[in-house]
């Protein structure tokens, strides 16, 4: 096991601390991936914004409004961060990394720690042809 990893379970801090540990492990991987990456300053911008939604929640207290003026507003209401933005955020992060194979698995790994502390919304499928 890696970085205080349990089998099957998060961090003592639940979600919020399993999204620290996958954010720290990306940015590691990103820091010993060597630069020239077009994209690099906005996968670590991003992962920046993750980190402090990740320690808002851990905390149980609003955004800042230091965090607010760095774009991170609004709360899905259930637990307090805004799962739209951490979303968004974690696609610029897949769209500046994901083509770098050693960065893969830490970049699934955030993903899974984005999804459980905010949950992806579920839409209503479009009508079929039978329905019309």
């Amino acid at each position: 096991m890696l970085d205080g990893e349990r089998s099957g379970t998060s961090g003592a801090g639940g979600p919020a601390q399993e999204l620290r540990e996958a954010v720290q492990r990306l940015g590691r991987a990103l820091l010993v991936h060597p630069p020239g990456q077009p994209d690099r300053a906005v996968a670590e911008d991003a992962l920046a914004a993750l980190a402090r939604e990740a320690e808002a929640e851990a905390a149980g207290r609003p955004l800042s409004p230091a965090d607010r003026a760095a774009g991170v507003d609004g709360t899905d209401g259930v637990h307090g961060v805004d799962a739209e933005r951490m979303h968004h955020l974690l696609l610029l992060v897949a769209a500046a990394v994901g083509s770098i194979s050693a960065l893969a698995e830490p970049l699934e790994r955030l993903r899974r720690a984005v999804e459980r502390l905010a949950p992806p919304r579920v839409l209503d499928p479009l009508p079929g042809p039978a329905s019309r």
